[in-house]
């Protein structure tokens, strides 16, 4: 009879020791995964993605990226810490030279001189004068690719600087991993 007495006994034991275990395993893995997470080496992909890009700038705000004061207006870039409307402050790169270029199908010529604007921190405008060439060149493509008809109508104009807006930015995008532009300005508009 003291044989089947100790039997249960031991069942008892063997499952108190297997929950134990279960529990050490769980929680083991737990802290490890937490680990690897607050490393960035699993999980929270996208947020950091997002930390890592320009980040978009209150008004009143420290940009870390922006110029120090007095540089930049050199490079055609420009602050404005406005009070009215948004609640991001503005940056405006304005381009040095003009852009001239033929008109598709056409004997016509436009001749005009730009400014992007970006409510990101400074890093967007660093960008633009590093790549300036690059972006030349793409908005002389997309000039060029112009019909002189819509160089004439509003609507057309409209249609321009967003094709503009989106070439500098799939410039950016090559160039950097982020645009960050956006909009494209007309400073002057000439069409012969």
């Amino acid at each position: 009879m003291s044989d089947t007495k100790d039997k249960p006994a031991k069942k008892g034991n063997g499952l108190v020791i297997k929950l134990v275990v279960g529990l050490v395993l769980v929680g083991a893995g737990g802290g490890t995964a937490y680990g690897l997470m607050a490393a960035g080496i699993i999980g929270g992909g996208k947020a950091e993605a997002r930390e890592t890009g320009p980040q978009l700038i209150r008004k009143g705000e420290e940009d870390p990226y922006a110029p120090p004061a007095g540089k930049g207006k050199e490079e055609g870039v420009a602050m404005v810490h406005g009070d009215g409307g948004n609640e991001f402050r503005t940056a405006y790169y304005t381009f040095g030279e003009d852009f001239t270029s033929n008109l598709k199908n056409s004997g016509g010529l436009v001749q005009l001189s730009l400014a992007a604007s970006t409510r990101r921190d400074g890093r967007v405008l660093m960008w633009m004068n590093e790549h300036e060439l690059a972006i030349r060149s793409r908005i002389l493509v997309e000039l060029a690719d112009t019909p002189e008809e819509e160089a004439y109508s509003p609507e057309g104009k409209q249609a321009l600087q967003k094709r503009l807006t989106a070439a500098i930015n799939e410039v950016l995008t090559e160039q950097e991993g982020f645009g960050g532009v956006d909009n494209v300005y007309f400073r002057s508009f000439i069409v012969q």
